[in-house]
């Protein structure tokens, strides 16, 4: 018997929804547990609890993402007879409780201050006063949305903008990074291509970048994608996401 264990999104929700999974476990868990472990022997199982459906097991298993370690759910019956991957919906709140645990399990935690923010390009808004680093990918156009809809809306914030060029998926991001930070203005060069469509010359720059550095920083940090956005507070939200999810991250404790 084969499947695969899908690799789900982090997004953020309520602490409440994250307690529902927490319902009490019973001796069932032992056995869900060491039958998994039987049947699937290449996974490495953290721990089993009964789920908040009747009959149904949520089993946490360890995997690796680049350098970092991520967790992912599948869920079983007591006989792990069937699985089932996927969200787990509540229909009360129209809500993925499978999201809400996924995010409580694989919360990133860093020091902000720890960033190498010198090898960042810096924009600072109004007052600068909140804190963002993004990973961003100067041919992803989900970068260019999250510049041209998101960040370009923010005030009081501090932008570290990491580049981050996916040359397997975007095979001339390098140079145009290379040229972009070796650019006299990297901000005005930066938003320029991202905002406002500047095109930039052909040709590679000459000067030293941070490049590496930088690919061996994503991959520690779990950034498979871009964007990858960090804030001060520990928090992870990935995609080209709305203002409105911004704002509510920065209010988060």
């Amino acid at each position: 018997m084969m499947f695969s264990l899908r690799q789900l999104a982090i997004i953020p929700l309520s602490l409440s929804l994250i307690a529902c999974t927490a319902s009490a476990a019973d001796d069932s868990t032992d056995s869900v547990l060491a039958t998994f472990k039987s049947k699937f022997p290449q996974h490495e199982v953290t721990s089993v609890q009964a789920a908040p459906v009747a009959g149904l097991y949520e089993v946490v298993v360890k995997m690796k993402r680049g350098a970092r370690e991520e967790y992912t759910i599948v869920y079983a019956d007591a006989k792990v007879e069937h699985l089932l991957t996927g969200d787990l919906i509540d229909t009360a709140t129209r809500n993925s409780i499978t999201e809400g645990r996924l995010e409580q399990l694989n919360q990133v935690k860093f020091d902000f201050n720890a960033l190498p923010l010198d090898k960042a390009i810096k924009e600072v808004r109004g007052k600068g006063e909140r804190k963002l680093a993004v990973f961003s990918d100067p041919d992803c156009p989900f970068c260019k949305r999250l510049e041209q809809d998101t960040l370009a809306k923010l005030d009081n914030v501090t932008i570290y903008t990491f580049l981050y060029p996916l040359a397997q998926l975007h095979p001339d991001a390098p140079r145009k990074s290379e040229q972009i930070w070796c650019s006299k203005d990297r901000t005005a060069t930066w938003t320029g291509v991202m905002r406002n469509g500047l095109k930039l010359p052909a040709g590679k720059a000459n000067c030293a970048t941070p490049l590496a550095e930088l690919a061996a920083l994503g991959e520690k940090l779990g950034v498979g994608g871009t964007p990858a956005l960090f804030l001060a507070n520990g928090k992870m939200i990935s995609g080209a996401v709305p203002v409105e999810t911004i704002e509510a991250a920065f209010r988060a404790k």
